[in-house]
């Protein structure tokens, strides 16, 4: 059986062998480490970006000009908690989710004519 089984390998360790140095301390380390990178590298700026649209979205008025998610672009004439209504076209009014609107347009780029 020595021929699939190294001797050296299969011999149990000596009464006296002591245990590996850092114990679980160093797996620690490593899992805090790692924690860190991904609360600075992800979580963080997620939290970032989700102020500054809850911002965007609470300044916005009537005759602001704005993008939504779905690449609609229209004109703001109406604000509440949960629907903004927006107009994409003259007399056509759509009503979104506040979380639809991506961006606020500068004054004058929905140039009617």
């Amino acid at each position: 059986m020595s021929l699939f089984i190294n001797d050296a390998l299969a011999e149990a360790p000596a009464a006296g062998a002591a245990a590996p140095a850092g114990g679980g301390l160093d797996l620690l380390f490593m899992v805090a480490f790692f924690g860190a990178i991904m609360y600075f590298m992800i979580i963080r700026p997620q939290q970032k970006r989700a102020k500054e649209h809850r911002k965007m979205i609470e300044a916005l008025r009537k005759g602001d000009e704005v993008a939504t998610s779905g690449g609609l672009l229209g004109v703001v004439t109406a604000t509440g908690d949960d629907i903004i209504t927006i107009e994409i076209a003259d007399g056509v009014e759509i009503k979104v989710q506040p979380q639809a609107i991506t961006a606020v347009l500068p004054k004058g780029t929905l140039k009617k004519g």
